[in-house]
């Protein structure tokens, strides 16, 4: 029924805010119309698979209304956007790990949700391969949602204005497991950050300061060997030198494969927005982007399983002086998104 619904559409229309961020907000209509994602010719190709999940005006509605509703969890608290703050980059600031349900803690730092239709692989150790899939994890978690799909679909099956977004978006008014994931989903897909500095210099609209230029130089070389591409993010797994955190009890990647070559191994986050994602690593354990350097530079430990990029000419860590981080900042600032952060489309 959704793919009759986009032959027929009407209407294309873009739904990134960095073309039109003051655009009014338009209520789902009767008829569907297919969302057309806008993002830079230098972005990598999407892999979300758009023949499986067409994306569509009403599903994307659907979808960032379920992203902020509450009544995904037990006791109708906790919505994803508890813990994916839209002024933080889809973080949730302030916590080092995500806090859901019953303020319970889980066990590592709420990633941002940003330019994920381009990902191959999600979750911190990459469980997830299927954007449609990603959402069941934190809707089933205990310490997250602590719900189920049944739960789900009997509270919103008694909702009538959830039957009408559901009937616009589907065709007709039957709410299933498969359906909120992919609206989910949809809504998801639309959070494309790609209006920096960093990118209109891309553009040819903007200059770089001379801190920033030499940050840059100073990143190419000693940063992207990780965080490479215009994601900033070769998402790859790899054991950085960090502790072991007894609190969490996580090992990364193992936790998935079960491979002791895995053991505390953990997806490369891109760097997109990185000055409103603070804390940063997997379980927050840095609140600031001076603590992430220092620690690159001066407390990197070693272990049988540390990355060999880590482990050059006798050295472990990254040889960084104060003034270099410091430059390496100023960049890493021009990768934040603003208009990302406040575009009245992906709020509430």
């Amino acid at each position: 029924m959704i793919k009759q619904i986009v032959k027929t559409g009407i209407l294309i229309v873009s739904f990134l805010g960095f073309i039109s961020c003051s655009e009014e907000i338009i209520q789902p209509l009767e008829k569907d119309e297919a969302v057309n994602l806008q993002f830079p010719p230098y972005f990598p190709e999407m892999t979300f698979d758009k023949s499986e999940n067409p994306i569509t005006k009403n599903g994307v509605e659907l979808g960032r209304k379920l992203f902020y509703e509450g009544r995904l969890s037990r006791n109708n608290t906790i919505s994803c956007g508890f813990c994916h703050i839209q002024e933080n980059a889809f973080t949730h600031h302030g916590h080092n790990v995500s806090h859901g349900i019953d303020d319970r803690l889980g066990i590592r730092n709420a990633p941002p949700i940003q330019n994920i239709i381009f990902l191959k692989r999600y979750m911190w150790d990459g469980v997830i391969h299927n954007l449609n899939e990603q959402p069941i994890i934190p809707i089933t978690d205990a310490n997250e949602m602590d719900s189920s799909m049944p739960e789900v679909i009997a509270k919103l099956s008694k909702d009538d204005l959830y039957k009408k977004l559901f009937k616009q978006a589907y065709g007709d008014e039957n709410i299933t497991g498969e359906r909120v994931l992919k609206a989910l989903s949809q809504f998801m897909a639309t959070l494309i950050s790609a209006n920096s500095k960093y990118d209109r210099f891309k553009q040819g609209k903007e200059n770089l300061s001379s801190e920033e230029s030499q940050g840059m130089a100073l990143f190419q070389q000693k940063c992207t060997s990780c965080h490479s591409g215009e994601l900033f993010t070769d998402e790859s797994f790899r054991n950085t030198g960090m502790y072991y955190n007894t609190q969490f009890k996580d090992a990364g990647r193992h936790r998935v494969t079960l491979d002791q070559n895995d053991w505390m191994k953990f997806r490369v986050p891109s760097l997109r927005n990185v000055e409103y994602t603070a804390p940063y690593m997997h379980d927050g354990r840095f609140y600031t982007l001076e603590a992430v350097l220092n620690f690159y530079s001066d407390s990197v430990e070693d272990n049988p399983n540390l990355d060999p990029q880590l482990k050059q000419n006798n050295h472990i860590g990254i040889a960084m002086n104060a003034q270099e981080k410091q430059f390496i900042i100023a960049f890493l600032k021009t990768l934040s998104d603003k208009n990302f952060i406040t575009n009245p489309k992906f709020a509430e």
